[in-house]
């Protein structure tokens, strides 16, 4: 089960998130004269309240993510969740699953916006955390966020990590995922015609790939295709990489360390499994919906993607947040700024869905 706000976490950690939450309350203008002078890069200017917290994350006294073993790795970023996610945004249930898997049963969690009569559209949302890190709690509450928000059902799936278990099982896992939402939707109380698919950073990268899977396969391809920061092509680096590479939460070191974790040989990087970038050909996904964040080493791929899903004539909604960074809808409990990018997708998503149930 998830764990209340706050628990498991040391004296220190308490303090952090309770300044963090002080900083992230303050007025803009308080903000920009804490957090110091603008920080302006590429046309862009960083948010006050980003900086603020980016800030507070150089103070901590943390090794870096890439110096850290997996196992390691992932309790410190639970421990981050539990730290900024904010109290559990109110739902009507929250159910804990297993549903089938390619490498045996899967950890999966319902979440239910609401009670009522006839069956919901359903997201199936697939976590961020560079294929290695991540899990059903570091997400809860994004999860919960956008079924409150967007009124949908969201069925979150704990696919397999690297490096214990390399690509693809992250892909196989999330593609039974959806298989398995598609095939059960009745005892999900979901509309079939309604069922997308979503996740953040390596989740968007797997949403992507089962969008395309999905419709080479057997199975229905989803309505609807949601993308926070996703990752799209682990073959090579974009300028993003250049200007966004240090201080800016998601750093170059962590993405090679994913990457070398994720990927078991350098030919992987160009599968379109692994890159959904490469894929020969876009035409034909369901519509989608793509949030970037300016100040991103991502940013440049996800928008290029965009491009490519436009120009094969996909409906593609894509929204740079400029002055925002990598991983920024994990910090729903410590300011504004997760909210702006959550709300504005769960509207998307609401209106991508809109006009598609069965009958």
């Amino acid at each position: 089960m998830v764990a209340a706000p706050g628990s498991s976490l040391s004296v220190m950690d308490r303090v952090t998130a309770e300044l963090v939450r002080a900083l992230a309350a303050m007025p803009h203008q308080l903000q920009r004269l804490l957090a110091g002078g603008p920080v302006r890069i590429d046309g862009q200017e960083l948010h006050p309240e980003v900086q603020l917290l980016l800030r507070v994350n150089e103070l901590l006294p943390e090794p870096s993510l890439e110096e850290l073993s997996p196992a390691d790795a992932r309790a410190k970023r639970l421990r981050q969740a539990r730290m900024f996610a904010g109290a559990p945004i109110g739902i009507a249930r929250a159910e804990e699953m297993q549903i089938p898997g390619r490498g045996g049963p899967l950890r999966a969690r319902l979440y239910v916006p609401e009670q009522g009569d006839g069956p919901k559209p359903l997201l199936v949302y697939l976590h961020g955390g560079g294929w290695v890190i991540g899990d059903l709690d570091t997400h809860d509450n994004v999860c919960r966020f956008l079924a409150r928000e967007a009124g949908v059902s969201v069925l979150a799936i704990d696919y397999r990590l690297a490096p214990e278990h390399p690509f693809p099982a992250a892909v196989d896992d999330a593609l039974a995922g959806f298989r398995f939402a598609v095939d059960h939707a009745a005892e999900l109380e979901a509309d079939p015609a309604r069922i997308a698919i979503g996740g953040d950073s390596a989740g968007g990268n797997l949403a992507a790939v089962v969008s395309q899977l999905a419709k080479e396969g057997d199975h229905p391809a989803p309505a609807f295709t949601l993308m926070f920061y996703p990752v799209m092509d682990l073959s090579q680096k974009r300028r993003s990489y250049d200007l966004f590479g240090e201080g800016f939460f998601l750093t170059d070191a962590e993405m090679d360390w994913f990457r070398g974790h994720y990927l078991p040989d350098e030919d992987s990087a160009r599968d379109p499994r692994a890159s959904p970038l490469l894929a020969g050909d876009h035409a034909g996904l369901p519509p989608a919906y793509i949030a970037t964040a300016g100040f991103d080493i991502l940013r440049d791929e996800a928008e290029e993607y965009a491009r490519r899903l436009r120009e094969a004539g996909v409906a593609v909604a894509v929204r740079r947040h400029p002055g925002f960074v990598h991983g920024l809808i994990n910090a729903l409990g410590v300011g504004r700024t997760a909210r702006t990018m959550l709300h504005e997708a769960a509207g998307a998503l609401r209106v991508g869905l809109a006009g598609r149930a069965t009958g």
